[in-house]
């Protein structure tokens, strides 16, 4: 009975375990899946392979080299038939998306993988809401197509706008493009003079849920929300996310109206959804009469309390208010709300997820609206990777006993093991006979779930150096990179199917909507870059910021990337305006602005503290690139001088400016790797060395890598001549 007697297509993520040349007619090869199951893959004449590629990269095309690239502890995707043959369902590969170009090689931990692609993200924003160029806000909507086009709506909701601003004012940090910053800055005034709902005489601020622009510009505002589950209401997570892309653009600007805005949002919380009894946390919603939470016009959000309320504070807006201005009273509303999920969320006696939803004694609320009990994936990873980021700010051995907990059950029970990637919502609890908790609606796969995973185990990984996390990292950011990265239109897909295809129905065809704006694709990138680079990787990482004069208390900018383990990085450079500047903590993460009323652009340039080699391009101008280089150049540096030679001659260069002032020595392996890189850039580029050390220049004389060389202790710019 229910017998699988028919083919079917499907995807396998695994590792090769052998290739079998002989096998078939083409070949075949085995593969395990990361719960151990065997697949043996028979290859065909049309078997095609291709590498993971990032937004705005080519197809690169694998299969020439395709069956030398199946070699033992590969990680791959197959994507086949299954044919039911002799007993058994013979598989056949017909499409495969390799993850690097060796065995050992994941495309995305590159340095520069997450900067490109939010590059590319908010590239595409730019484009589809404020199509021609000029950045102007009444052009928003939130409802996008597939494609980007906007649909026929008059919304603007305020949680997609800040959203969206998260976004661009994640990117300048990232890149430091002023076409970010300002769409940040506009995108965050537009909210103050829109949907800024400003009561002085309470001395707090509340955010509309949206407005209706008409076709002869007139507004309509709309207070209370009028999505399904929150309908008359002001729901927590609405104002939270308010918060999100202005705060982001304070960390990058310091702007005090930015701050004030914060601070009376924070009185909104602190005076109405927070229950001050001894019960505690914050209430889900309030009335928007009389911003109450115990009105019987809340309905079934009555004195109820959610993972959104509680938790979504610190992600969303909390931990970058924190990074950018070190205040102890947020540190403490950071540790107060992580305090009380570890206190009341864990439910193990009775699931392998934690609980979601309370009455207001905490008491467990399973009837509520589409939830019932059941559990959403990403909630529990999501609170799993931010335990991590409170343990680094204030640690308690609570908060990584119970982080540690849910990654180390989440994978058997939220995970697809056979194709890679995370679920959406599951049932809690099993009922008699199943071992599988059942799908509510689906078995699709949203983006925001893979973030939750990618960032927790990439934390968890960088923080407690275990190798199943970096490993359940990777494998969560293949299945992201390989099947969510909407090459054709740019951005990222909704929703896929369980087997990669994107899922292009409904509401999540779209590039925006209630749910889907700016934030979860920005913050995947930035995080990610962050953790790779600086805690699992080892290499440098740039962030840009425009601090307003006088903005930040005693000029101090404060630049810690995110809440990431205690001496784990150091400044290594900082550049004010191009120019290198020296007034900065290394260690305490913090550089002393210049006082000026003149508009500065700082970048500063994070090493996490292990590494020993450092690699930086400081511009490419005029034909000429200027790199510096620092700490020892040995076999373990090469890789990144590469990478920051790469970007150097991506596009044609006359002149090469190899700046060593802060390089202290220079192995064979490290001397082999510059002699060949002077033979492939050819005769037709100058090289410069500039202020080497005598060790370091002695050696490089010795392998006469100086032959044809300019040496210089200190370089001034010539202009190159133009035929």
């Amino acid at each position: 009975m229910n017998q699988v007697s028919f083919p079917f297509s499907d995807l396998i993520a695994g590792y090769v375990t052998k290739f079998n040349s002989q096998k078939g007619a083409f070949g075949s090869f085995n593969l395990k899946t990361t719960d151990g199951r065997k697949f043996e893959v028979a290859l065909s004449a049309n078997t095609y392979a291709e590498l993971v590629r990032n937004l705005g990269e080519p197809y690169y095309d694998c299969t020439l080299q395709m069956r030398e690239m199946l070699v033992a502890d590969r990680y791959l995707f197959v994507y086949g038939t299954f044919y039911p043959e002799d007993g058994e369902h013979n598989f056949e590969g017909k499409h495969i998306v390799f993850l690097g170009k060796t065995e050992s090689e994941y495309a995305f931990e590159k340095q520069d993988w997450w900067v490109n692609q939010v590059r590319n993200l908010a590239n595409f924003y730019l484009k589809v809401q404020f199509e021609d160029g000029e950045i102007d806000y009444g052009k928003y909507r939130t409802n996008l197509g597939l494609v980007g086009t906007k649909e026929i709506s008059t919304r603007q909701e305020t949680d997609t706008i800040s959203r969206l601003v998260y976004g661009f004012a994640t990117a300048f940090l990232m890149t430091g493009d002023d076409r970010y910053l300002e769409a940040a800055e506009k995108g965050t005034e537009y909210l103050r003079d829109h949907l800024r709902f400003l009561d002085e005489g309470e001395g707090i601020c509340y955010w509309y849920h949206a407005i209706d622009v008409q076709p002869d510009g007139r507004e309509q505002k709309i207070f209370s929300s009028e999505f399904g589950d929150d309908y008359d209401a002001i729901p927590a997570y609405e104002q939270i996310y308010a918060l999100a892309g202005p705060t982001q653009t304070y960390r990058v600007t310091g702007d005090p109206s930015i701050l004030n805005d914060i601070e009376l949002t924070l009185n909104l919380f602190n005076r109405y959804f927070l229950d001050k009894t001894d019960k505690g946390g914050f209430y889900s919603h309030i009335d928007p009469i009389t911003l109450s939470p115990h009105s019987s016009t809340l309905g079934h959000n009555r004195a109820k309390k959610n993972w959104n309320s509680v938790g979504d504070h610190a992600p969303a807006y909390l931990i970058n208010l924190w990074l950018a201005s070190g205040k102890k009273e947020y540190a403490d509303l950071l540790e107060y709300t992580f305090d009380t999920i570890e206190k009341h969320f864990p439910d193990y006696d009775s699931s392998s997820f934690v609980q979601e939803r309370f009455h207001e004694d905490w008491s467990h609320d399973t009837t509520w609206g589409w939830q019932q009990n059941r559990a959403v994936v990403g909630h529990n990873l999501k609170i799993s990777w931010n335990l991590m980021r409170m343990h680094h700010l204030k640690p308690k051995e609570k908060y990584v006993a119970l982080a540690e907990k849910i990654a180390d059950i989440m994978p058997a029970v939220g995970s697809d093991q056979q194709r890679g990637g995370w679920y959406d919502v599951v049932e809690r609890i099993l009922e008699p006979g199943q071992k599988t908790h059942r799908f509510v609606w689906h078995d699709r796969k949203a983006w925001w779930q893979q973030e939750q995973a990618i960032l927790a185990y990439l934390i968890l990984a960088g923080s407690l150096n275990k190798s199943e996390y970096q490993k359940l990292a990777r494998e969560s950011a293949a299945f992201y990179n390989a099947w969510f990265l909407d090459y054709a239109d740019g951005g990222i897909y909704f929703n896929v199917l369980a087997n990669g295809i994107p899922y292009l129905l409904g509401t999540e065809r779209g590039k925006g909507s209630h749910s889907m704006s700016g934030y979860h694709s920005f913050e995947l990138a930035y995080l990610a870059c962050v953790y790779t680079n600086l805690l699992v990787t080892k290499k440098p990482m740039d962030l840009y910021f425009k601090p307003k004069p006088g903005a930040f208390k005693d000029n101090i900018l404060r630049v810690q990337p995110d809440i990431l383990p205690p001496g784990s990085v150091q400044i290594g450079e900082v550049w004010i305006n191009g120019q290198p500047y020296a007034d900065f903590d290394a260690e305490n993460l913090t550089v002393k602005l210049p006082s000026t009323q003149d508009e500065i652009k700082i970048r500063v340039r994070l090493l996490p503290t292990q590494v020993f080699f450092n690699a930086t391009l400081l511009e490419v101008s005029g034909g000429t690139a200027k790199l510096s280089l620092s700490g020892l150049l040995d076999a373990n540096a090469i890789g990144l001088l590469e990478e920051e030679l790469q970007k150097a001659t991506a596009q044609s260069i006359k002149r090469l400016v190899l700046q060593l002032d802060d390089l202290k020595c220079i192995s064979a392996a490290g001397l082999r790797y510059l002699i060949f890189t002077k033979q492939k850039l050819g005769s037709n580029v100058d090289i410069y060395l500039v202020g080497a050390n005598e060790n370091v220049l002695g050696f490089l004389k010795k392998g006469a890598f100086c032959e044809g060389v300019t040496v210089l202790e200190q370089y001034e710019a010539v202009e190159l001549a133009t035929v």
